[in-house]
């Protein structure tokens, strides 16, 4: 009996021995251009919001050569700090894993959970948490994306919307958003024949980033556009402003810009009105199209990659308004327009971009012949407002008719603070009497003059010995504005100007 066990042992052996002997030895591919695939570029995670939830997603990753591949590495982006966690063919991915085979023709699982507390703090539990897990193959990094959703809230239009226009109508109705849950933004979102209306207190988050789709191609996500028959009413108030800005809020990415794309209102869109509202960290903060109306009061739009506000042969007025930190101009007016600004300022510090632009014209071409171009008359008056920053030079003027023809270039400055230097000598000298015949009782303020409290801290407060400070006009039509964009009363007779009342 014993006997018989040893041979069975040694049989055994003995076939295992021959299997592993006659087992093939994989070949793997180093060639750059073989990399592996998988079953999704994007892992969604359907995270529950009213109560702590955890979510599993599979992923499933492909070798299509005809040899055998090695995953160098396998690791999530945030390392130790992420809120996944991996799981690759039995192997947790705590740390960083290390040459996994796939051979040829075949596949290999990796599992990814996430567990979310949607009551937790926005610090701690964002509206969205992005990671890339990182493949690194052959010299290649691939890369998947996982996404999952941290608090309770607005999800318009869908979770699932990124990149994707939507359009918003209600048969020339309205739309109202009012729900103390914020709002977070998805994709493109287009108001037609209708009327959204925003209640005071709203936040709104917009989800930005790099997409691409068959309509507009590759361009940046988080677009609120309103078409002909569509209206935005941002009815903020003191007490409870509105809050529209990109869904990233970790503290580093306060004051990054364009995070987002913006607010446009599009082509013949009128009665648009946005009151104390905050708009910040998109590329641009509102455009106002060809023919559009918007009256902006009590409103800031700050971090913005390129202008703060533009308007392109558009109507604008704009009360106690504060516009800064801008990649572009803080305002460019460009192909005329109607506009009328009272109580503003627009800062322009560390930038190449002046604090005001304005054109009565586009050119389709050469910039410097400008032949195909586009042209239209310009209306602009701004009173008791400051147009100021680091460089001599915060107006920049351009009018196509080189001063022959004045009502194409119609502007006029009552009581601002201003900084120009070469506009007075440049172009054939044709604004060289600016500070006279445009510039009623302007301060031309110098690298010496004291205007703002602290600008390099974002402090648009006027310092105790600011030049803009008992120096405004009084302004009582076609409406009164008694108050500052701190709700604090101006001086009835000698009020400051800017949109600060200077703290006595």
């Amino acid at each position: 009996m014993h006997i018989y066990r040893l041979i069975l042992g040694l049989t055994i052996y003995i076939s295992l021995l021959l299997l592993i002997s006659c087992q093939k030895e994989w070949v793997f591919t180093t060639s750059p251009t073989d990399k592996v695939t998988f079953s999704s570029d994007t892992l969604r995670f359907d995270t529950v919001f009213t109560q702590i939830g955890s979510s599993t997603k599979i992923l499933k990753i492909y070798n299509p050569s005809k040899e055998a591949i090695n995953i160098s590495s396998l690791y999530l982006a945030a390392g130790a700090n992420s809120k996944f966690k991996i799981n690759v063919d039995g192997f947790p991915g705590t740390k960083a894993l290390k040459d996994i085979p796939i051979y040829p023709k075949d596949s290999i699982y990796l599992f990814a959970t996430v567990t979310i507390n949607p009551n937790s703090p926005l610090s701690v539990s964002p509206f969205i948490f992005n990671e890339d897990l990182i493949l690194e193959v052959n010299g290649n990094k691939q890369v998947v994306t996982l996404e999952a959703w941290g608090q309770n809230a607005n999800y318009f239009p869908s979770r699932f919307n990124k990149g994707v226009p939507v359009v918003l109508s209600c048969k020339n109705g309205e739309i109202n958003w009012n729900d103390p849950k914020p709002y977070v933004l998805y994709g493109e979102i287009f108001i037609d024949s209708c009327t959204l209306n925003i209640a005071p207190g709203t936040r709104i988050y917009v989800h930005g980033g790099i997409v691409k789709n068959k309509t507009f191609g590759v361009f940046n996500d988080g677009i609120l556009y309103t078409l002909p028959f569509g209206k935005l009413l941002m009815n903020g108030t003191f007490e409870k402003p509105i809050v529209i800005q990109g869904d990233r809020l970790e503290p580093e990415y306060q004051n990054i810009a364009g995070q987002w794309y913006g607010i446009i209102l599009g082509r013949g869109s009128k009665g648009n009105k946005i009151q104390y509202t905050t708009i910040k960290n998109s590329i641009v903060g509102l455009y106002v199209d060809s023919t559009a109306e918007c009256t902006l009061k009590n409103s800031r739009i700050f971090n913005t990659a390129s202008n703060g506000l533009v308007g392109v042969r558009a109507t604008i007025q704009a009360d106690n308004c504060l516009i800064y930190n801008n990649g572009g101009s803080a305002v460019q007016c460009i192909n005329g327009g109607d506009y009328q600004f009272n109580y503003c300022t627009i800062a322009s510090y560390g930038s190449n971009s002046s604090a005001l632009g304005m054109t009565n014209y586009i050119c389709y071409d050469d910039p410097i012949t400008c032949q195909r171009r586009s042209q239209y008359r310009l209306n602009a008056t701004f009173r008791n407002s400051i147009f100021y920053g680091s460089d001599q030079d915060e107006i920049n003027l351009s009018d196509i008719s080189s001063g022959q023809n004045k009502a194409l270039f119609n502007i006029l400055f009552e009581n601002c603070v201003v900084r120009v230097k070469d506009l007075l000598t440049g172009q054939n000298k044709q604004f060289s009497n600016f500070l006279t015949d445009q510039c009623k009782n302007c301060i031309n303020g110098s690298i010496q003059s004291k205007v703002f409290k602290n600008p390099s801290e974002d402090d648009y407060t006027l310092d105790s010995l600011s030049v803009a400070a008992n120096k405004g006009l009084p302004l009582l039509k076609p409406y009164p504005i008694l108050i500052d964009l701190l709700n604090k009363n101006r001086d009835s007779a000698n009020p400051d100007i800017g949109c600060f009342e200077q703290i006595k």
